[in-house]
């Protein structure tokens, strides 16, 4: 589903990702892992068309990114993408006009869940209860991928016990999910898959229990050891 071919992104003088090589399927839950500044973002800027390559190459379902590649994916950004002058009920009419497989009833079952109303303005409500609506908008599509850029970082613990519920109960069976975050031990029990990132390069990219199996333990304390300083 996510392909990159030796894919490099330099910033000047810094090489962000340095021949990055990946071949992601389709249906599992893949960990995009490592620690700040390891290219995490990059990559996915690069899938989204955010930012082009200094060589190599990055391909959604065989395709370059493109209106294509964007239609078939779900990106929930690291940062705040709502407008705080629209009520909840626009966000997602605002989904549904640019996105043909949001579902609407999903989003609304999701936010009766929160006990966020329709009418209430994005402003009024609390830095958790955006990020969830984020990622409520981001869920609520039938994406084949979806990429979600460290979606339990800044909240508190009750907040990242119902995002990942969310990405569990709303993932369409036949999709992936792609998810960054620093924060192995939450992420680790909904793992299929662990890609370790470091420094813009890939230290391991395995099936999780299969890393887990030959390792004797788990991916946050073999993440412990890899990028201890």
């Amino acid at each position: 589903m996510l392909e990159c071919s030796a894919l490099c992104k330099a910033y000047a003088s810094t090489l962000a990702l340095d021949n990055v090589d990946l071949n992601i399927g389709r249906g599992g839950i893949v960990g995009l892992l490592g620690p700040n500044g390891s290219g995490k973002s990059t990559l996915i800027k690069l899938a989204m068309g955010m930012l082009q390559p200094t060589s190599g190459e990055v391909r959604i379902g065989g395709l370059k990114p493109c209106p294509a590649t964007k239609s078939v994916t779900a990106y929930l950004p690291d940062t705040n993408f709502l407008s705080n002058w629209m009520r909840v009920e626009q966000a997602l009419a605002y989904s549904m006009d640019f996105f043909a497989d949001f579902r609407r009833e999903k989003a609304e079952a999701m936010l009766d869940r929160l006990g966020i109303g329709l009418k209430q303005p994005i402003r009024t409500l609390s830095k958790g209860n955006k990020e969830k609506l984020g990622l409520i908008l981001t869920m609520a599509r039938e994406a084949e991928l979806f990429i979600l850029d460290e979606p339990i970082a800044g909240v508190d613990p009750a907040a990242r016990d119902f995002i990942l519920e969310t990405v569990l109960a709303n993932k369409p069976a036949h999709a992936t999910i792609f998810l960054c975050t620093h924060l192995i031990a939450d992420v680790e029990p909904i793992l299929t898959h662990a890609i370790f990132l470091n420094r813009g390069r890939v230290v391991l990219d395995e099936d999780a229990e299969i890393v887990r199996s030959e390792k004797g333990k788990s991916l946050d304390e073999i993440f412990r050891e890899v990028f201890r300083w």
